[in-house]
């Protein structure tokens, strides 16, 4: 049997109900599990700030035994008549309307339009104290606008859950969580208004999100670090859980980004306006053992600040507008701490959508790069580039090309097989992650104690390690140290594998960028490809880099004021 109200329920219910309305607050015993000695309790002896002046009967601001306004349950409070603006998203599945059944009763109090002790089995409406009429200002009046609220008179069929793959097949709904006479779900699938014994009436305990996960199952959950996770809040800065009691990530479950009611951003209920603060709440070093939030406050970062209310699960991965904020890079139902090896994505991106090489969408991604060629991929191919190049290529998707003469190892081993300077462990047959490369400045890569990840770094572009761009200045350690993570110095300066190495880069200070393309370069060996700034054509007219074999080559070109034309050079 479907768990909802039965007629026998319905008839119990209301015999039990008009013999309590013959009862006032004070003749009964306070319960944990009663309307008693709650905040429904609107009688003169009700515990809360929001009671009646001189009225004993608890049950009569709601229900009458007589002259009811409908049959079931017997209604006494006037009903409003306000127009609401209904929850939607581009996400959801139903497309709830106006509010019926119990949800309109419970809004003849919660929308703050009728006055509290406006009761049909009075002559005259019940006094408040304190000079209160309709429900104060707060979070228990929700107004006319339910776009920021939970979806409630929706019909819920197994059509809909098996449309939407993530919400529960209404058959299988727990007793305490119950769909109306009409299949609809209504506030009181969650509230059950004569029983506070779980706090805000909630039909049952929702540590962990127990009752959110009645109906909803979202992908991944299950192993996420949202679900999982023990962390708490150290007291400094801003309560991270301000509207509930419970003291852990684990314990606190959907409630650590959505709320149920009067949300930040209507659509998916998130609990701030601007979807970054959401995060920056808990991954600010208070919560989470990382502080994510100071590292946007950096020279170079993702932009997540720059735009806001662009994102949304169903947008357009290759001609939408291009943007970033926390969650394009990391599904919050998902993420986890599993480890990966290059190219696989770990488990921070668990569950996230990707663009694969081929330019096409990928749920979810594999490899860590899908999640970067969304941005710097087919989808935006033309944002600029730092360096200017003789070859330029901003498609990043087509620089790591494995058909391509050269490239850094990415989507597969590099086709040159000696490389004198490779430190271990890297090889010839490695393959590596775009963020070896674009990574936090102070992260474990760079022997700090930082967060991982492309969030931010003093090194544009958002650059591990320092890396200068420009010609005429001091070779060292710290100017091309993301270049000497992989590639020794002493190998370098030594010209192992070009014999003028040393004579470019130290004595004459040529910037690596200068000659060579860190990403890839579709028909020239060894990442040659000049910066036009320094680099120009030699006196004959010719710009061109000839691979003559192992460590040999020659360079028809103009740098610094010398002609080389060629310039030719061996082993």
């Amino acid at each position: 049997m479907n768990a909802k109200w039965s007629s026998a329920t319905c008839t119990t219910a209301v015999t039990m109900l008009t013999a309590a309305l013959c009862f006032s607050s004070a003749a009964l015993t306070v319960r944990g599990d009663s309307i008693l000695g709650s905040k429904h309790d609107l009688s003169a002896g009700g515990p809360g700030t929001i009671k009646a002046t001189s009225e004993r009967e608890v049950c009569t601001f709601c229900h009458t035994p007589h002259r009811a306004i409908s049959d079931t349950p017997l209604w006494s409070h006037v009903l409003s008549s306000a127009s609401y603006t209904p929850y939607g998203s581009t996400t959801a599945k139903a497309h709830p309307g106006q509010p019926t059944g119990s949800s309109k009763l419970c809004l003849s109090c919660h929308d703050g339009t009728v006055a509290l002790g406006m009761v049909v089995n009075r002559e005259q409406p019940i006094d408040m104290q304190g000079g209160t009429t309709t429900m104060p200002v707060g979070p228990s009046n929700l107004g006319r606008d339910l776009s920021d609220d939970h979806p409630v008179s929706f019909t819920y069929t197994p059509q809909l859950a098996n449309d939407s793959g993530e919400l529960e097949d209404p058959a299988l709904l727990t007793e305490h969580v119950r769909l109306d006479h009409n299949d609809q779900l209504q506030c009181t699938a969650c509230h059950d208004p004569h029983n506070d014994q779980y706090g805000k009436f909630l039909v049952v305990d929702n540590t962990a999100s127990a009752l959110c996960m009645t109906c909803h199952k979202k992908y991944f959950w299950e192993t996420s670090t949202h679900r999982t996770s023990p962390a708490a809040w150290n007291g400094i800065g801003i309560d991270p859980w301000p509207r509930s009691d419970r003291t852990s990530v684990q314990a606190n479950g959907c409630e650590n980004c959505h709320t149920p009611h009067d949300a930040g951003t209507g659509p998916r209920l998130i609990r701030f306006a601007d979807e970054e603060t959401t995060c920056f709440v808990c991954h600010n070093g208070h919560v989470a053992e990382k502080d994510i939030q100071t590292e946007f406050d950096k020279l170079s970062i993702h932009p997540i600040e720059a735009t806001a209310g662009i994102h949304d699960p169903t947008e357009d991965l290759v001609g939408g507008t291009r943007h970033v904020e926390c969650v394009d890079c990391h599904n919050p139902h998902a993420s986890n701490n599993t480890t990966a090896s290059a190219p696989n994505a770990s488990g921070r991106l668990a569950g996230v959508t990707g663009v694969t090489s081929s330019g096409a969408p990928a749920f979810p991604l594999v490899r860590e790069y899908e999640l970067c060629y969304r941005c710097h991929g087919d989808a935006n191919n033309g944002a600029p580039a730092r360096v200017d190049r003789q070859f330029p290529e901003t498609n990043t998707s087509d620089e790591f090309n494995p058909a391509n003469a050269s490239y850094h190892p990415v989507e597969a081993s590099g086709k040159n097989q000696d490389v004198p300077s490779m430190i271990s462990p890297w090889s010839k047959s490695s393959l590596m992650y775009c963020t070896d490369c674009h990574n936090n400045d102070q992260g474990p890569g760079a022997g700090g104690t930082g967060p991982k990840g492309p969030h931010g770094s003093r090194f544009a572009p958002i650059l591990e390690r320092e890396l200068t761009l420009v010609d005429h200045q001091p070779e060292g350690t710290s100017a091309y140290a993301l270049c000497y993570k992989c590639h020794s110095r002493d190998s370098i300066l030594g010209d192992k594998s070009f014999s003028k190495h040393k004579l470019h880069v130290s004595e004459e200070g040529a910037a690596c960028t200068t000659c060579h393309d860190s990403h890839g370069v579709a028909g020239v060996t060894h990442l040659i490809n000049f910066n036009p700034t320094y680099v120009s054509p030699s006196d004959s007219g010719r710009l061109e880099y000839i691979d003559n074999g192992r460590f040999a080559g020659a360079c028809y070109l103009k740098c610094h004021g010398e002609n080389h034309d060629p310039e030719e050079y061996g082993p």
